[in-house]
């Protein structure tokens, strides 16, 4: 309906961003009722229109972890759209109706995604949000940018087509269940080998957690608008990968299951891998973008790690790890794109005394950063520290000190950027550009990164009923 509407008032610019602000507030607010007046005791609700094939309904169930993930994603959609308006009317952005139109697709299937009620249900919305966001990867119509978009959709499509649709037709084979529930489908009429093939598939299927090999797209997608990054990196691209590996290790395999089989132990090494080699990826970039882009595949293997790891505990982690690494990582995606419209600059060795003129954008990145990093008080803090925990039960102290080193190389890489922003000398009368006349990004820039900066911090007391939430999830 949103889309419709944006579309409607396309020759009107301020009805056409009221309209996308309206409709993500609108949801939002359906979604915290959902949330507030969930019952527990009741199997959730379930809503069903059609059926795929006799036994298969396109059907959604609202059920604890899709809630989380729908809160999650459109909470931070309200900050993301207002920073929309500042970005690409502060960039003069060509087609902005068309990016507002797929801002608003995009979130819609996120949310399908999350209500979904069987894995074919999942893999439909999974490829319309593939689908809405190329035109969002691609906005600016370069080379660079249709290279970028070639490399999105031929990475996203061929894992999904080639792996996940395979292990969801595999499944079916199976079991004659493709149904989301507790405990799982795979009840002991499946091998052992069998079963970790299945896992491996699904989760390399699910490109869009960036596990590596199949990670090259997401630094690729830089090319787009930053408010894309966030979409990319916070909202709902990223997040729907990680959210479908939570949801099909717990409801498709079960924890039980991933334990007797150890059918997670491959991805469980290629997420340790991931998150180390993309740490140091990030380490040696100097443009800010593509360093927080492999700080996200970094940090995005932190959760399929809690969920190959198959404790509660780290199954825990890695739901908290949504929430926290979401609210840190748009706030420094949202810095990013300030500091880009302010000052046109990019590259890390560039911003050398920016904080001097820019001291609110700077002072957020720290406190993203500081989440991302998981210092205390800062919400990151507990979902690591849960990580940690899942992994001293699971007996894998390799994954303890993965997650330590990790941490430590996160600091080398955020913490110089704010710190070279406020202590060293700024480059006035060495550059092109007019030093004096920099000042902070516009309002509808400057405030949404203030809200997430100190949302990053405000969530951390939020904890406790997120803990009470999730802890529901399991039998």
């Amino acid at each position: 309906m949103t889309g419709f509407l944006i579309y409607w008032n396309r020759i009107y610019p301020n009805l056409r961003e009221a309209c996308s602000v309206l409709g993500a507030t609108a949801l939002f607010i359906n979604i915290a009722i959902l949330y507030k007046n969930f019952d527990f005791t009741q199997a959730g609700y379930l809503i069903e229109f059609g059926k795929f094939v006799e036994n298969i309904p396109f059907a959604f169930h609202v059920e604890p972890l899709g809630l989380l993930f729908a809160l999650i994603a459109s909470g931070l959609w309200i900050p993301t759209t207002f920073y929309a308006i500042g970005y690409m009317r502060g960039n003069n952005e060509e087609n902005q109706t068309r990016f507002y139109i797929c801002f608003a697709v995009s979130i819609a299937a996120t949310m399908g995604l999350a209500f979904s009620a069987n894995l074919l249900t999942l893999f439909v919305f999974y490829e319309i949000l593939t689908l809405s966001t190329y035109p969002l990867v691609t906005h600016k119509g370069n080379a660079a940018a249709k290279a970028a978009g070639r490399k999105y959709l031929g990475i996203l499509m061929s894992t999904s087509v080639g792996f996940l649709l395979l292990a969801i037709m595999w499944s079916y084979s199976l079991t004659g269940d493709l149904e989301f529930r507790s405990g799982g489908i795979f009840t002991g009429n499946v091998d052992n080998k069998t079963l970790v093939i299945l896992y491996t598939l699904f989760i390399f299927g699910l490109g869009k957690a960036a596990l590596m090999p199949f990670h090259k797209w997401l630094p690729a997608a830089m090319v787009a608008p930053t408010p894309v990054s966030a979409l990319l990196h916070a909202v709902a691209v990223v997040k729907a990968g990680v959210f479908s590996v939570m949801k099909i290790s717990i409801y498709t395999f079960g924890i039980d299951t991933l334990n007797s089989s150890n059918a997670s132990v491959i991805i469980m090494w290629v997420a340790a891998a991931t998150i180390l080699l993309s740490t140091l990826i990030a380490l040696s970039k100097d443009n800010l973008k593509a360093r927080l882009a492999y700080s996200t595949i970094s940090q995005l293997s932190y959760i399929v790690l809690g969920a190959a790891l198959a404790t509660r505990l780290s199954m825990v982690g890695g739901s908290l790890h949504i929430a926290m690494h979401a609210v840190g990582k748009i706030t420094l995606f949202f810095c990013a794109g300030a500091i880009y419209t302010a000052t046109k600059k990019t590259e890390i060795s560039d911003m050398d005394g920016l904080g001097k003129k820019m001291p609110l954008t700077f002072f957020a990145f720290f406190l993203g950063a500081c989440s991302i990093i998981g210092l205390p008080p800062a919400g990151g803090a507990w979902s690591k520290f849960y990580l940690m925990m899942g992994a001293a039960d699971a007996g894998a102290q390799l994954m303890i000190a993965v997650l330590i080193i990790s941490s430590l190389l996160n600091i080398a890489y955020l913490m110089p950027i704010p710190i070279r922003a406020f202590f060293a000398k700024g480059p006035e009368g060495s550059t092109p550009f007019k030093w004096s006349r920099i000042k902070e990004a516009p309002s509808f820039c400057l405030i949404p990164l203030c809200v997430t900066a100190l949302g990053s911090l405000a969530i951390s007391f939020a904890v406790p009923s997120l803990l009470n939430f999730i802890q529901e999830i399991f039998p």
